[in-house]
C-alpha cells in the first residue's frame, strides 16, 4: 500500500505520542516508517494524561507529533499555544468542520456515539428515543458509562456546549443516581453488554463492530441515536505537529500520511471506523456519516471546556 506522499521529511525521525493504542495504530505507523525512511519513536497512554504531559514538558518535551483519541486533549493544547499551525493543503483534505478552526490540528477518523445494547435481555422497544432518557428511572443500573474516558468527556463537553451547564449536569447527576455501572474504556463495556453483564452502555460504534468481526454470535447490538440527537455525536480522533518539535515537515507528512486514500480505507476496513476524506466510504452496516446533524459540533469548544467537564463528572457522583 502507497500513501502517495513520498519524500522525506525535515528530519530522520520523529517522536509520536500516541492516544491511540497500539493494536490501532502501531501497524500503520511501522509502515509509514519502512516506506519513507523516518524513524518513528512512540509512547502510548492516554490522550488526556499526555495532553497534561506535555503540558508539563513544555517546549522541552522530545514529542514532535501527538495523535489523540479525541479533539478535547488537542484543543486543550492548541489553547496553550503548543501546537503548530498546519498548511492548508493538509486540513482542507477532510471534510468541512474535521479541523481546528485554527489549523492546529486535524480530524483522521470519526466515530459515532451510540449505545450498545444485548439484544436477549432489552426489547428494542424500550430502546430510549434521546440519550437524555438513559437518566430516567426506568434505566435504574441498566447503562454502562466509562466516566474517565476521553471520548465519554468530549461527550459531555458537546453536551455542555448544545444543552447548557444545568440540563447536563442534571443528567450525569440522573446516571449516578441510577447507580450506572462504572467501566474503564469502551471495549469493557461492549465485553460486559456481550456477557450479559450489563445491559447496555455508552460507547463509541466500532468497538461493536470490531467485537462482532471477532465473534459474530455475541449478542451485542449499535444502536444510533436519532441523527439530530447529541446522544449521536460524531467525535474525531485527530493529529497534531508540536510547535517545540524541530521536525516539524516529517510530522506534517506523517499526517498527510494517514490522511491518503489507502491509508484511510485501512481505518476503515480494519478498525471500522469513518473515513473524514470527502465523499470516502464508511464501514459496513453503519449510516452515512453526513446523516448526523450532530456532526456540526464545533470541535474548538471541546478543548476549551476539558477541564470544566472533567470537575463537573467528579462532583455528579457518577464516578464510583
Amino acid at each position: 500500500m502507497s500513501c502517495g506522499d513520498g519524500g522525506s521529511g525535515d528530519g530522520s525521525s520523529l517522536t509520536v505520542y500516541s492516544g491511540r493504542t497500539e493494536d490501532l495504530i502501531g501497524p500503520l505507523l511501522e509502515q509509514f516508517s519502512n516506506e519513507t525512511g523516518i524513524d518513528v519513536e512512540v509512547r502510548y497512554g492516554d490522550s488526556a494524561e499526555l495532553a497534561l504531559l506535555l503540558q508539563t514538558e513544555g517546549s522541552s518535551s522530545p514529542a514532535d507529533v501527538f495523535i489523540s483519541q479525541s479533539p478535547g486533549a488537542l484543543g486543550l493544547l492548541a489553547g496553550e499555544g503548543m501546537l503548530a499551525e498546519l498548511p492548508d493543503d493538509l486540513t482542507g483534505r477532510v471534510s468541512e468542520g474535521f479541523a481546528g478552526s485554527d489549523h492546529t490540528w486535524v480530524g483522521i477518523t470519526g466515530r459515532v456515539r451510540v449505545l450498545v445494547y444485548n439484544k436477549d435481555l432489552v426489547d428494542p422497544a424500550d430502546l430510549p428515543q434521546t440519550v437524555l432518557d438513559l437518566a430516567k428511572d426506568a434505566y435504574s443500573g441498566r447503562v454502562a458509562v466509562a466516566p474517565t474516558n476521553g471520548s465519554f468527556q468530549d461527550f459531555v463537553t458537546a453536551m455542555r456546549s448544545e444543552l447548557g451547564d444545568q440540563v447536563t449536569v442534571e443528567w450525569l447527576e440522573g446516571l449516578a443516581a441510577n447507580q450506572s455501572p462504572n467501566y474503564p474504556k469502551n471495549s469493557a463495556i461492549v465485553e460486559a453488554v456481550a456477557r450479559g453483564e450489563v445491559e447496555m452502555g455508552l460507547v463509541n460504534h466500532y468497538y461493536n463492530l470490531r467485537a462482532l468481526e471477532a465473534d459474530p454470535a455475541l449478542a451485542s447490538v449499535n444502536y444510533f441515536f436519532p441523527a439530530d440527537d447529541v446522544g449521536s455525536l460524531v467525535i474525531v480522533t485527530g493529529g497534531s505537529v508540536l510547535a517545540s518539535s524541530d521536525s516539524q515537515s516529517a510530522g506534517e507528512q506523517l499526517l498527510a500520511w494517514l490522511l491518503s486514500e489507502d491509508v484511510q480505507a485501512t481505518f476503515v476496513t480494519e478498525t471500522q471506523e469513518y473515513s473524514l476524506l470527502p465523499g470516502a466510504g464508511r464501514p459496513e452496516g453503519v449510516p452515512e456519516l453526513s446523516g448526523f446533524a450532530a456532526d456540526t459540533i464545533d470541535y474548538d469548544v471541546l478543548g476549551g471546556g476539558l477541564t470544566a467537564t472533567i470537575e463537573i463528572i467528579r462532583e455528579s457522583g457518577i464516578e464510583r
